[in-house]
């Protein structure tokens, strides 16, 4: 199969993902194997890359926005069957025995391997998961978009949660990418007012169209306090900013995998019961859930759509903000 293999953490300006053949994978005991129509290109896959994050596994096949159709099912699975399109996430398997599993809170656990990161992913003609995280997906979504919904989406939607905005509630969101302009659609639809917080006028006009209240940069005001914000931007200067203008009691949900430095605080910024909480993967049920209100509402991704050869290209425009919606590669399959 056609794969794009990362050797070694180098900035994306140096095109380090690498066109290759290599033997298509196989599936063992409670896996199946996806031959993929599209994988949607995360943030996270541009920490990966640069070296942000520390790499368990070399090389690498990145990728864990994954839709795909299961063309090989290997011993013990019975949930799923050749000929289902599903759709892989980042969390690829857990212990199932520890403390947070057993809690139903698996997106903690020890022993979690992620998806394009601990084993291959989605940038590729074919994948092998773990049956317990692929998910069946609604008919109401073709292929690439719903390729966005499995990561951008479902860490949106467990930001969202965690942030515990209320209907008819403010809610503020830092960076409009892939995952916020996903969480807008989430909010309003819940009948909450959304106060978007971005530099590009272009993401602006995307945000206003999608029925954002109020629109500006990071270091405006908005007109009202804020019940609760979630900051997608990976950087931690927007921590006091956002601090700023949310009103006694509410809370601030970190969604990114890694976050640049976070300034020291005034306490004044903290007190009154203000709440600072940062958001780790997603558990099963997340999906589950998202996925069903995701074609209840529906949600609409606005995507942007690559040749899988482009992946470079893409995480070069993801990196200089030159997206206005999800990227999506697609596959020839």
């Amino acid at each position: 199969m056609r794969a794009l293999l990362l050797t070694g953490p180098r900035v994306v300006d140096q095109s380090p993902l690498a066109l290759t053949e290599v033997p298509a994978p196989q599936p063992g005991p409670g896996q199946v194997r996806l031959q993929i129509r599209c994988c949607a290109i995360c943030h996270t896959d541009l920490h990966i890359v640069e070296g942000d994050l520390p790499l368990p596994k070399l090389p690498i096949i990145p990728g864990h926005q994954i839709v795909g159709v299961i063309d090989a099912v290997g011993g013990a699975v019975h949930q799923l069957k050749v000929g289902d399109r599903v759709g892989v996430p980042w969390l690829h398997s857990t212990d199932g025995t520890c403390q947070f599993c057993l809690a139903g809170n698996e997106n903690l656990c020890e022993q979690a391997r992620f998806t394009g990161y601990h084993v291959d992913g989605g940038y590729a003609e074919y994948c092998v998961a773990d049956a317990k995280s692929a998910y069946l997906l609604p008919a109401a979504f073709s292929a690439e978009h719903a390729a966005p919904l499995l990561c951008a989406g479902v860490i949106g939607f467990r930001a969202y949660r965690l942030s515990r905005v209320k209907p008819g509630q403010r809610l503020g969101l830092y960076g409009f990418g892939a995952s916020a302009h996903l969480v807008l659609q989430l909010a309003r639809f819940q009948g909450c007012e959304v106060y978007v917080f971005t530099r590009g006028a272009g993401h602006r006009k995307v945000a206003e169209d999608l029925g954002a209240a109020w629109t500006g940069s990071g270091e405006d005001s908005p007109p009202h306090p804020l019940d609760a914000s979630i900051i997608f931007a990976p950087a931690g200067s927007l921590v006091p900013l956002a601090l700023r203008v949310l009103r006694k009691g509410g809370v601030l949900a970190l969604a990114g995998i890694t976050m640049s430095p976070i300034p020291a605080l005034n306490y004044e910024l903290l007190y009154h019961e203000r709440v600072v909480c940062s958001v780790a993967n997603s558990t099963r049920g997340d999906c589950r859930e998202f996925l069903r209100q995701a074609a209840e509402i529906p949600i609409r991704p606005r995507i942007q759509l690559y040749p899988l050869a482009d992946a470079n290209r893409a995480l070069q425009d993801l990196k200089h903000s030159r997206l206005e919606a999800a990227a999506v590669l697609e596959t020839s399959n």
